[in-house]
Order: structure tokens, then sequence, then C-alpha cells
């Protein structure tokens, strides 16, 4: 049987099985994000401390647009708008804007194979530099092996407005070195010494990357919506229902933790337009990412 229990004064969700051999962990202050979780026994993420959320937006959902805007500052429709710098050592706003507002709890399910849970937030002022309301609803389902996320943007407001969406989960592992991230690309992202994205470009065709040693942070253009985390002692599929797809790959500064980052645009795609959607009022945007133990 699958529980759910609520931390209110700690603002946050437990999801599990009896045994906890499953189980996950949100944070509804932080964006609703999953800080930890483990599926078939494996402890695939974990709390990043001594690191800090505001620093890693670890697991946050990426909206109104993934990874950066040079400057802040972007047109649309012939109009000019500032962002907030939220990273001051690059000038840049990163992230969007929901990786750190409450979340309610607006349905939950228990039964006897999974657990679901439904949060919701309501933007109904107009942010700095994004002038626009909108909702975003997030459906978190934990089963046997899996879990899934599906998210669902809604345009409240009267006007249509750009965006794009990501996802930043950190995964563990008991040994990264002999870690991989299967994925297919033959385009790769070129970013400037401030994560600005500045060309695509051509690259042999890759299949795998094997982290060894790696510094990453990096982002390639993915054929398909499937990625695969090989470990030593789990491998995780991780897909997604977009139809184009990015992928920022990660290394921060923690032992045996990476991230991989799913993404529908790049780095300045308010300016450069990869991956940029639109959305009109009243119209509503889906999207569902999968993580499965194979």
């Amino acid at each position: 049987m699958y529980k759910i229990t609520q931390n209110k004064e700690d603002h946050f969700l437990e999801i599990y099985n009896t045994d906890k051999s499953n189980y996950a962990k949100l944070y509804l202050n932080q964006g609703a994000s999953l800080q930890e979780l483990i599926l078939k026994n494996n402890k695939v993420i974990q709390n990043l401390s001594p690191l800090s959320y505001s620093k890693t937006y670890a697991s946050s959902i990426l909206f109104p647009f993934a990874n950066r805007i040079k400057d802040g500052k972007y047109s649309y429709n012939n109009k000019s708008y500032q962002i907030d710098i939220n990273v001051e050592e690059e000038n840049n706003a990163m992230h969007g804007f929901i990786f750190n507002k409450t979340f309610n709890l607006i349905k939950k399910q228990e039964n006897k194979d999974y657990a679901s849970v439904t949060l919701e937030y309501n933007e109904i002022e107009e942010t700095a530099g994004f002038p626009y309301k909108y909702k975003v609803v997030l459906n978190y389902i934990l089963k046997a092996s899996v879990l899934e996320l599906n998210v669902r943007v809604i345009n409240t407001d009267t006007k249509t407005f750009p965006f794009t969406i990501g996802w930043h989960p950190y995964f563990s592992s008991d040994n990264l070195h002999d870690s991989s991230v299967k994925f297919k690309s033959s385009k790769k992202i070129i970013t400037d010494h401030r994560n600005i994205t500045t060309d695509v470009e051509n690259i042999t065709p890759i299949n795998e990357l094997k982290i060894e040693d790696k510094k990453l942070d990096h982002c390639w253009c993915l054929k398909n919506n499937n990625i695969t985390f090989t470990t030593p002692n789990y491998n995780l599929n991780i897909s997604t229902s977009a139809k184009e797809n990015y992928l920022q790959v990660y290394t921060p500064p923690k032992l045996n933790t990476i991230a991989i980052e799913p993404t529908t645009g790049v780095s300045n795609s308010f300016n450069n337009k990869i991956g940029l959607n639109t959305l009109k009022a009243n119209d509503t945007f889906n999207i569902a990412w999968q993580l499965k133990i194979e």
C-alpha cells in the first residue's frame, strides 16, 4: 500500500510504499521540487546538503524559461522587457520564476500499487519582465519502479506569452567516474564564458557520454526523447513527451552527483528563439517526464 504524509510546518510531502523501497520527498515551498527519490531500494535522488537549494535549483521546474536569459533582457512583440537578475556574477536571469514558489496540494490518491499528488501554483501578479498570469499544475505519480511528473501550464492571461520549460534533477551514483549518460545527438550548443548560447555546431554523432573525471556544463540537441543514466548499481531511463528536446548535463561540486536536465529550449531562448514556444490566452501546454529503473 502506498501512503502520502504532509508536514505542514516544514512544507514537505512524502510518498512511499510500506517498506519505503519506493519513496519520494517533495518540498512545496521550493517549487514543489523533488528532493529525495528511492526506486526499488536505489537512492536515485538525494539531498544535496551542504549545497543550498538557492544555488543548485535541485529538481526545480524551470518555467517560463530554462537556463539563462542574457542580462535578463529580451524583446517580444516589439516590446522590450527586463527580468530581474538572479545570477549576479554572470549578470543573467536564470531558471524562470517558479523554483521558489509555494505550491498547494489540491488532490491526493493512495492505492495498493501507486500514489499520486496534484499540486498547483497560481500566478496572479505580473512578474517584472514577464507581465503575464498563468497557472502551473504538477502531478507526481510514484509506482514500483517509476516516478512520473506531469506538468500542465495554463495561460490565464488575456495575452499570448513566450516560454520554454525544463526540469533540473540531480542524480546520485555510488561511482560517478564509472557512470555514463546515453543519448543520441549530432548537434551541440556552444556557449560563452557567461553560459549564453552563441552557436549550434555539428558534432560526431554521440550515443554515450562517459563521465569519468569530466567537469561538465554542456547542452546537446537530442534526436529523440530518451536518455539513460547508467551507474554501477542501477540504470535509469529518463523520458519526456516533448517533441523538441535538449539535454543539459552538469557536474556540481559534490561527489558522485550529476544534473541531467531535459529541457525544451536552450540558454537565452527568449532572444535566439531556439526551442521557444508560445502559449495563447486560455490555452494549455502539457509535458510529461518519467524516471524508470530498468
